[in-house]
Formats: structure tokens, C-alpha cells, sequence
């Protein structure tokens, strides 16, 4: 087990907690519910940023920058936006503090705002205010912008990266010029999630659309992707909304069609946040640390030279020099740990913690023999290789390690789907297995809220290639047409 670490199989909400300060990720701030991340831990979610943002701009998307505050009148425009979103919301009342003269800094009931500002829990309202200055006719259309930021919702009960007051993510926010269009946009920015999740955080998603009473504030619908962690619960890690006109109409968006007519603009809006970092951590590592995919890695190899002698060192430094430019004009990265501070066992313990795919050590032996000892992060497995082509050999390991971790996590994901058909089952699942629950359910918002009084368990989502079955629900025995997906959730 990782030094400081507690079991996933005694504690796995500890081990957690355990894990990510370990690993160096984050760490709780001094502002009550927000966190830290620290640089290992940002590194990792700059990486998402990098592939992310690319993959934003392939589809035709640009950055823009709204502002952190929203006039809390943009809030009531749209109802079930406001009321979505109230109990979180943070309000700024006034401009300035002084001192009152016994020491204390105090707010300074002169300096009211005329209106209060909300910070930002998402920028539906004050991009849409601002659209209605960009769009007159249909060749303003479409509008596809991101944004990068940092937005606050009030919670109570908070986790390092899974629910934090205060988080970062993306948003995008696009205005189209028929139904069609933002729907097909909504649906093409899913897919661009769930490529993500699979293709570089080896997590398998399930596709799939929320139920009414699951989806976002102000949308007619939310496609999402649900995940699968360790424990068993599932956790959200992407979405992306159908806003149709509710958005355009309580800002009086309006453009001239090509008929000449005057239309209410359609939307969409679509995010990821920190909280993949939460994907990340408990899809895939274990009781010695993170394990991190090769594609997501900041550090991809580590390097640890094993010596006695100045002039061992010297040899294995010239052979790590040749090696580290090879493997970087492979687009790989590469860290060389020659501190002397520490011994070779720290180091491994280390960056075995940290989650770097690949560990390569070479000594005064090695040197002689031509070889090295690679160790793989996601089997724990060492093996000695020649060193001859062992950059390619390096480069082919991760491309076999990022493939290992993805089939491990949809192993898993797959051995915890259970069709079951009837309630009793289904509580027995949810207690002894866990995982996703696949039944009917007769489509009432009723009938869910009551399942979620009794089991905390909710309905992850609708899944879209979920075929015809007719069936019974298990709660109250009406008609249903599909299966949908329960599950516990964080």
C-alpha cells in the first residue's frame, strides 16, 4: 500500500482524500469549501485543457471571455434557471470596506451596489445578453464560442475536485439559426466528450440523455456522459444542453431569416470541469497512488540512475542525454531524477505515487550489459530490454499501457451493468453490487423522486443507443418502452 494511504477496501472515500493529497494534486485552501491545485495536479488538468481546447477548435469553436459577475436581474429572466441555480448562488451587495476606527475593517453600508452582482455558477444569462448586441440577421449565425473560467456554486458538503464552492472549467456557448442545427451541435460536442474520456482518460462512458427532472436548468434536454468508478457509484462527466429558444426569448435574441423574417435564435451550451480530475483519480488507480493514462501523463518516463562512483553517473548521465532527445522528438516527456538527496527506493515510491506510466532504471550493470529495467505504473510489472531501440520500445509500452488501463476500466464498467425486473432485485443490487442498474421505469418524475427517497440511487441517464423493450416498471408496474440506467452517484 502507498505510504499515508488508506485501502480502497477499508475506506474508499479515505483513500481518496488520501490519494490526491499524496499525489500531490490539491490540498484544501483557508476559504472554507475551495481547494488548492497544486502544480502536479494542475499540470494534469492542462493537459486536458490542451487536448480539449484542440479539439474545441477543430469544430469550428473560438475563445472569448465573459465576466465573473452577473446582474442578478439577467437571474429572473429565465425561471427555471434562477430557481435552478438560487441556493448556490453567491451575491455581491456592496463596492468597498473601511475601517471603523476601533481596528476592525468592516463593510461600508455607504457603498451599496445599485444592483447585486450573482458570481458566476455559469454564464448562460450574461453571454446571452451580450449575444443580443452581436446578431441581427442570419449571417451573424452560427455563434460558437468557449470559454475557460472559473465559476462558484455554494455547496455545503465539499471534495477535493469532485464538488468544490469554487471550480474550472469550460463552457460553450453557440447561437444557431434553426432547431436542427443547435441539436445536431449539442449532440457533435457529446461525442467530442465522450471521445475524450475514452480516447485519452481510458474511461468508458455511457451516452446517453437526462430524464426531465435531471436536466439542466433552462434546457429542453441534456445529453451526458456517465462514468464509472471503482466503488461502484457513477459520476457525470460531461454534459451538453439543448437550450432551444428559452435563452434567445428571455433576451429578446432575435435575427432576420433568409425569408426575411424576424426569429427567436436557437442555443446550446455544453461544459466539463475539474471534476474529470475525480474521473481520473477513481477510475483507475489503486491502493500505491494514481495511475495515470500515457496520453493525460505531464511526466510520461521517469528515469533513475542507480550508481556508487562519480564516473558510473557520468556514463548513465551520456547514455540519458542520447535517450531523453530521442524520446522528446517522439513527443514524449521525459523526467531524469539524478537528485542526490534522495535514494533510488524514495524516487520509485514516488513517482509510483504520482501515477507516471513508465519508470526506466539504469545502473553500473546495466551499462555494461546493454540493458535497462523498464516497470509499467498500471501492472506493476518490471522487465529488463536491451537498449538498443529503446525509444521505440518506450513509445510502443504506452501505447500498450493506455490500451491496458481503457479495457481494465470498461471490464469493470461492463461486469457492473445488471438488468434487473423488479424492485426487490433492484435494491439488492444497488446494495450488494452496486454499478449501473438497467430497468423500466414508467417515466414520471414522481416515480423517480420516489426511488431516489428510498435508495439514493437516480436515474444517470436514458442511454441513446438503448433499443425497444417493452417491459413493466419495477416501482409501480405501468408500461414502459426502454430501459434506463439507476445508479448511486457522486
Amino acid at each position: 500500500m502507498g505510504k499515508g494511504i488508506t485501502s480502497r477496501s477499508e475506506d474508499y472515500s479515505q483513500w481518496y482524500n488520501d490519494l490526491v493529497v499524496k499525489a500531490d494534486l490539491a490540498e484544501h485552501s483557508a476559504v472554507r469549501g475551495c481547494m488548492v491545485i497544486k502544480p502536479y495536479g494542475y499540470a494534469i488538468w492542462e493537459r486536458m485543457q490542451a487536448i480539449l481546447d484542440k479539439r474545441f477548435k477543430d469544430t469550428g469553436h473560438s475563445n472569448a471571455y465573459f465576466p465573473l459577475f452577473i446582474p442578478k436581474s439577467f437571474f429572473s429572466k429565465e425561471a427555471s434557471h434562477v430557481e435552478g441555480f438560487a441556493t448556490e448562488c453567491a451575491v455581491v451587495t456592496h463596492y468597498r470596506l473601511k475601517n471603523d476606527g476601533e481596528g476592525n475593517i468592516v463593510v461600508d453600508e455607504t457603498a451599496k451596489l445599485e444592483e447585486e452582482l450573482i458570481v458566476r455558477p455559469t454564464s448562460e444569462t450574461i453571454i446571452w445578453n451580450t449575444y443580443k448586441g452581436w446578431i441581427e440577421s442570419y449571417r451573424d449565425l452560427p455563434i460558437l464560442v468557449n470559454q475557460w473560467a472559473n465559476v462558484v456554486r455554494w455547496e455545503m458538503r465539499t471534495r477535493l475536485f469532485l464538488r468544490t464552492a469554487e471550480f474550472l472549467w469550460q463552457e460553450g456557448h453557440t447561437a444557431h439559426a434553426t432547431c436542427d442545427e443547435a441539436v445536431e451541435e449539442a449532440e457533435r460536442m457529446l461525442e467530442v466528450y465522450a471521445d475524450f474520456a475514452e480516447q485519452t482518460l481510458a474511461v468508458p462512458v455511457i451516452r446517453g440523455v437526462k430524464t426531465e427532472n435531471e436536466r439542466f436548468a433552462g434546457a429542453l434536454e441534456t445529453y451526458c456522459i456517465e462514468a464509472l468508478m471503482q466503488d461502484g457509484k457513477a459520476l457525470q462527466a460531461g454534459t451538453s444542453h439543448f437550450l432551444g429558444q428559452n435563452f434567445a426569448k428571455a433576451f429578446d435574441v432575435k435575427f432576420t431569416s433568409k425569408e426575411g423574417k424576424l426569429e427567436h435564435v436557437w442555443a446550446t451550451s455544453w461544459g466539463v470541469s475539474t471534476r474529470l480530475m475525480g474521473a481520473l483519480i477513481m477510475a483507475h488507480s489503486d491502493d500505491q497512488g494514481l495511475v495515470l493514462p500515457p496520453k493525460l501523463a505531464p511526466i510520461q518516463v521517469v528515469i533513475v540512475p542507480i550508481y556508487k562512483t562519480e564516473e558510473e553517473k557520468a556514463n548513465i548521465d551520456d547514455f540519458v542525454r542520447t535517450l531523453t532527445s530521442e524520446l522528446q522528438d517522439m513527443d514524449i516527456s521525459v523526467k531524469y531524477d539524478d537528485r542526490d538527496t534522495q535514494r533510488p527506493g524514495f524516487k520509485f515510491a514516488e513517482w509510483e505515487m504520482k501515477g507516471v506510466p513508465l519508470r526506466v532504471a539504469v545502473g553500473a550493470r546495466d551499462m555494461q550489459n546493454g540493458t535497462v529495467e523498464l516497470a509499467r505504473r498500471d501492472t506493476q510489472t518490471k522487465e529488463t530490454v536491451s537498449q538498443e531501440g529503446l525509444a521505440v520500445t518506450i513509445e510502443n509500452l504506452l501505447g500498450i499501457i493506455q490500451e491496458n488501463i481503457y479495457h481494465k476500466a470498461l471490464s469493470f464498467r461492463d461486469e457492473h451493468i445488471t438488468e434487473v425486473n423488479s424492485y426487490a432485485e433492484f435494491k439488492e443490487v444497488l446494495e450488494h453490487k452496486g454499478g449501473f442498474i438497467s430497468c423500466h421505469w414508467d417515466g414520471t418524475v414522481e416515480t423517480e423522486k420516489r426511488v431516489k427517497e428510498e435508495t439514493k440511487a437516480t436515474i444517470r441517464c436514458i442511454p441513446l443507443d438503448v433499443k425497444e423493450d417493452a417491459g413493466v416498471c419495477i416501482f409501480t408496474g405501468k408500461p414502459s418502452a426502454k430501459r434506463v440506467l439507476f445508479a448511486k452517484a457522486y
